[in-house]
């Protein structure tokens, strides 16, 4: 398969080695990937403080420089949720090719072994935009068999111990702009989170959504707390250390 790698601009500039796991990921399956020079910010930040027609933009430009590709798969669920949503309402056929990477591995690479080895015990952070907007998983609300994409994953991973959780999907807080505008509110829910993993003695968090990692990261490095971030790609790949 044909593979545009959709790198999200603060993968980009912040975590670039998130980009490289990914496309370790994908040509270690057997696809031909590239990522496309010209790549924008999808628009997200804009639509989230209320200025989506400025984001709009950035969805063209999107659309316009990943059109030719079988399919397209981004390392982030809120980058890619939010290009899906506005490409569909353009009618847009893209919106039918575009993945998040987990998705990707889990329903169309159909993913059933990986080489990976990570001796650790890990705390599986279910992102709201992978959870509840593209399917990754069940939210504890719906009343369906429990299932989690990532979890499957990180199941073939050699060594790895998947620590349970109190409260598996519920926010960190992040939400963009939201931790910004609510600071104290997105810390407190921040470190909710942080505690928990910590309570279950996970020695890393990992997560879909590296713009959550982010922010967890974050307070725990304010914290002094021991408990590391990892995105999932990097775990997968088996390039984690």
């Amino acid at each position: 398969m044909f593979i545009g790698l959709f790198v999200p601009c603060y993968i980009d500039q912040l975590y670039p080695r998130v980009a490289r796991a990914s496309w370790e990921l994908l040509t270690g399956l057997g696809h031909t990937v590239e990522s496309p020079e010209g790549q924008t910010c999808c628009g997200q930040p804009l639509a989230n403080s209320g200025h989506a027609a400025q984001g709009e933009p950035c969805v063209t430009g999107f659309s316009r420089l990943f059109g030719r590709y079988d399919a397209v798969v981004g390392p982030s669920g809120s980058c890619v949720l939010h290009l899906k949503e506005h490409l569909e309402q353009r009618g847009d056929p893209l919106s039918h090719r575009i993945h998040e990477l987990c998705e990707f591995l889990h329903d169309i690479a159909r993913v059933e072994r990986l080489e990976a080895t990570f001796p650790h015990r890990v705390g599986l952070h279910q992102s709201c935009h992978g959870l509840r907007g593209l399917g990754l998983g069940r939210p504890s609300e719906c009343q369906i068999p429990a299932f989690s994409k990532p979890a499957r994953l990180l199941g073939m991973v050699r060594g790895l111990e998947l620590v349970p959780l109190d409260r598996a999907d519920e926010c960190c807080g992040f939400g963009g702009t939201f931790s910004v505008q609510e600071g104290d509110v997105s810390a407190a829910m921040g470190n909710d989170r942080l505690a928990d993993h910590e309570r279950h003695g996970a020695e890393f968090i990992t997560s879909a959504d590296m713009s959550c990692l982010m922010h967890l990261g974050g307070l725990a490095s304010r914290a002094g707390s021991t408990v590391k971030v990892l995105h999932i790609a990097e775990i997968l790949a088996g390039n984690a250390l």
